[in-house]
């Protein structure tokens, strides 16, 4: 209630001041004294009882679960919440901007994130996906956060979901769009051939999609080729073409511009195109808070999911600084095709999502040089237009691989157990990010890239499910 119009209210002064008007002066101050006093009261408990719009309490709260139970349901084309009794997100939105992360901590579960949209108000909070406060209807596509006056919001990217989790993305990466709902920035960087001038490619500012009308007006009349992936966490962890490595004498070489064409939310983009043998090949050796060590970490990509073949390593993720092999156990990264030779058949004929953690492209504890006769039954084929790839990767002797389309449905764990033997616990990452080949530069896997991050740390598994339906919501193929 607005105390302005409360106090306004002055029809029971008035009705002691007409009463006392025969009375004395002492008695009237008396009874408008005692008057004033209790509109005040009236005020002050009115205030108390109602809350206002936007604060942290807009929007009904799950009711947190049991040792990690999901609380609110998910929301419609993302996890509007998901919560295992952790931290609640609270806190109004403001004009435009992500939701604040806060308010009380419940034990033994995950964290609860904010709800899907609510026009032009706050988000629900650990909710079903319901509206916020007083706001309106809730919104498609997962926790977008509507700015003053319902304008329409960006949706928030997979680094907000890790970054709420606190195991924030320490690299970022896309051709297609933004991985963080507030990023502003550009994507990449083309080079054209005419003159080798260069020009960056941003993002859409209504929907965080790349504005490839950019490209398409430097480009016109020639060819161009992606000279820089911009990295959009604040590490600036950029790609740009690899330097010499063993498998690359001459370094690697920057992708077409023009390949890998799809849309995605009704916009075209393109993708990083790599073909065996071609040498495109992206290497950052001096990152910042990229995992070393045993340090944990997570990764994830999204790849075209007819490209690929059996051949190494179509990777993206933790290398050698060296550019050369350096042992069992030196890298980290994600891995798509249909390899049997360093990782054995999984389930079908592939694809599938492998770890490439250096002399094995590892589906599950067994691996190596010569593998084929090996087996891994949990190592299900990828069948999509666009698929998912995810590796956990924690300190001590344990990975996970996870998997799926990237257009609609869950995703599949593929391995969730022990790390290979011997040299493989515990890792002793040297902290380089590659896309498109091993960690020694190895040049005969074959993909397209669209978008992946790196963590820091290892989320839980509600967090892999919100990113996975941050993705589907995203619109590969559509």
């Amino acid at each position: 209630m607005n105390p302005r119009t409360s106090a306004a209210k002055e029809s029971p002064m008035r009705l002691i001041d007409f009463r006392s008007k025969n009375g004395s002066s002492a008695v009237r101050r008396l009874r408008l004294e005692h008057a004033f006093a209790a509109a005040l009261l009236l005020v002050a408990c009115s205030s108390a009882t109602e809350t206002p719009t936007g604060s942290p309490s807009a929007g009904a709260s799950g009711t947190p679960g049991a040792a990690g139970s999901t609380a609110g349901a998910v929301g419609n084309a993302q996890a509007g919440a998901f919560s295992g009794g952790g931290v609640h997100s609270g806190g109004a939105a403001g004009s435009g901007e992500q939701p604040a992360v806060g308010g009380r901590a419940n034990a033994g579960g995950e964290t609860s994130f904010a709800g899907a949209p609510a026009a032009g108000g706050a988000p629900s909070v650990g909710g079903s996906g319901m509206s916020g406060g007083t706001s309106g209807a809730a919104g498609h596509g997962g926790a977008s956060v509507a700015g003053a006056g319902g304008q329409t919001a960006r949706t928030m990217g997979p680094c907000d979901l890790y970054a709420a989790a606190n195991t924030p993305c320490v690299a970022a990466h896309s051709t297609v769009r933004a991985l963080y709902g507030a990023y502003s920035g550009s994507l990449y960087q083309v080079r054209r051939a005419s003159d080798k001038a260069t020009k960056d490619v941003p993002v859409l500012a209504a929907s965080g999609l790349v504005d490839v009308s950019v490209q398409d007006t430097f480009c016109s009349g020639t060819t161009c080729t992606i000279s820089v992936l911009y990295d959009q966490s604040p590490n600036k962890n950029d790609l740009v073409k690899s330097p010499v490595a063993h498998w690359l004498p001459n370094g690697g070489v920057e992708a077409n511009a023009a390949n890998g064409k799809i849309t995605v939310g009704g916009h075209t983009a393109h993708g990083i195109y790599v073909t065996a043998n071609s040498n495109v090949a992206y290497r950052n050796n001096a990152t910042k808070g990229v995992a070393k060590g045993d340090q944990p970490e997570a990764m994830y990509m999204v790849v075209d999911g007819k490209r690929y073949n059996d051949s190494c390593c179509f990777d993206y993720g933790n290398a050698e600084t060296s550019g050369n092999d350096d042992g069992n156990g030196t890298m980290e990264a994600v891995y798509w095709g249909s390899d049997i030779t360093w990782g054995g058949h999984g389930e079908g004929a592939g694809p599938w999502v492998a770890a490439d953690l250096e002399n094995g492209v590892f589906k599950g504890n067994k691996g190596g040089w010569q593998s084929q006769s090996l087996n891994t039954p949990s190592a299900k084929s990828v069948i999509a237009n666009y698929a998912t790839a995810m590796l956990k990767g924690p300190s001590g002797n344990h990975f996970t691989l996870k998997a799926g389309s990237a257009q609609s449905g869950s995703l599949s764990t593929m391995w969730d157990g022990t790390r290979p033997t011997p040299g493989y616990s515990p890792k002793k990452l040297q902290g380089a990010i590659i896309l498109g080949t091993g960690g020694d530069g190895s040049n005969t896997g074959t993909g397209t890239f669209f978008e992946g991050a790196i963590t820091s740390g290892t989320p839980a598994d509600s967090v892999d499910d919100a990113v996975q339906a941050n993705i589907i919501a995203a619109g590969y193929g559509k």
